[in-house]
């Protein structure tokens, strides 16, 4: 089961608008922090917590299909994440609010994921290999989960946990 989040409703599309108008560039330290923790990296989940990015915790889960991670973005207005988190399942309409919005590098991570290796070169390009990077780990994490749940006993489309 995969993130189910409408970006179809008006209200919630002008809730966003009004509500997200700061840039969403992380520091490159943050960034590398949240790839070591979508590795599984516990001491970079720490860091991250001490440092007061709770919601990157939960984009690790997010990203995966976790509905109780993505009612964390939403609950807590990171609506580019959230949206980020849609857009990577090809989400046409939360990849819109993406470019809308500007954020260009979290459009470009989702591309990257979704096999846009150009979206690769963009950000490298920029200066932001960094999140390259981390969308490399996010692929390479969404993959192994989708062989992990390739048995009869683990398939399905709900997902165990928050």
């Amino acid at each position: 089961m995969h993130i189910i989040l409408s970006f179809e409703c008006k209200a919630f599309r002008s809730f966003v608008q009004e509500f997200s108008n700061q840039s969403m560039l992380y520091p490159k330290e943050v960034i590398e922090k949240t790839r070591a923790w979508m590795e599984g990296d516990n001491h970079a989940k720490a860091w991250l917590q001490d440092h007061n990015y709770e919601e990157l915790v939960h984009l690790k889960k997010a990203v995966s299909g976790y509905p109780k991670a993505l009612e964390y973005l939403l609950v807590h207005k990171h609506f580019v994440l959230a949206a980020f988190a849609n857009a990577i399942w090809e989400d046409k309409k939360a990849f819109k609010i993406l470019m809308d919005k500007k954020e260009f590098h979290w459009a470009a991570m989702a591309n990257y994921i979704n096999g846009d290796d150009n979206a690769a070169a963009f950000l490298t390009k920029n200066n932001l290999k960094h999140y390259a990077e981390l969308a490399q780990k996010i692929q390479e994490k969404i993959r192994k989960e989708g062989d992990e749940g390739t048995n009869f006993f683990n398939s399905g489309p709900f997902k165990i946990g928050n």
